[in-house]
């Protein structure tokens, strides 16, 4: 009974450190995420790789999600992605980081 005792604090310290599921992301330097106060400009105009490597360089993202109208996708967030949802005729609807 004793050892358990001086188990305990060992395992609840390593239940309290497991419970960050994206270590690190909360450390970010700053100027490392997407930004998207620059990408209002890009709303309206048609879906492209090259649309695509321009928004990735205005947002300073590191990672692309083009969202297709009616798509369903996961809600996590990832600070270093752009997500882009199209409308119905594949133009840009809306742009935000996440």
């Amino acid at each position: 009974m004793r050892n358990w005792l001086l188990l305990a604090p060992l395992l609840l310290a390593s239940c309290a450190a497991s419970e960050n599921k994206n270590p690190g992301l909360d450390q970010l330097p700053p100027g490392s995420a997407c930004t998207s106060t620059a990408l209002d400009s890009f709303v309206g105009q048609p879906a492209s790789a090259d649309l695509g490597a321009r928004m990735l360089a205005a947002s300073h993202a590191s990672k692309l999600r083009w969202v297709p109208f009616g798509a369903v996708i996961m809600m996590d967030f990832s600070p270093m992605r752009l997500t882009v949802r199209l409308d119905q005729q594949n133009r840009v609807a809306s742009a935000t980081c996440g």
